[in-house]
């Protein structure tokens, strides 16, 4: 079986908390790298035991490696990221709320249809 490798674009409280363990459980998941803006995120891979820590959410969009990305970024922040990462083939899985609106929903829908790419909100129910 084929894994899905997976980057984390912040090191947002949910994504330790939930997110990180969760990939830890996964038969058919990866985690292969997380960013954060400035050095802390390689303390937070090194606790967790992640192979790559990049500085910046452009440089892990740039990995080849990546397949999917995590985007637990501040809501207002999603629309941009999920469409940087659309754009860069990557899969997404974005927390909740998608978008501010549904305007930005239906553009980051558009987005990553045309893109090829896997859109999914993190919402549990």
């Amino acid at each position: 079986m084929k894994k899905v490798r997976w980057g984390i674009l912040s090191t947002a409280n949910i994504a330790r908390t939930q997110f990180i363990p969760a990939m830890f459980r996964a038969e058919n998941a990866e985690l292969t790298a997380i960013a954060s803006r400035g050095s802390k995120v390689h303390a937070i891979a090194q606790k967790f035991n992640i192979p790559k820590a990049y500085e910046s959410y452009e440089a892990l969009l740039n990995d080849p490696e990546i397949d999917a990305v995590y985007i637990p970024l501040p809501n207002h922040l999603h629309k941009e990221w999920v469409i940087k990462a659309a754009r860069k083939g990557k899969h997404i899985l974005c927390e909740k709320p998608v978008s501010l609106n549904a305007e930005e929903a239906v553009e980051m829908d558009k987005i990553t249809l045309e893109c090829n790419v896997k859109f999914m909100e993190a919402f549990m129910y």
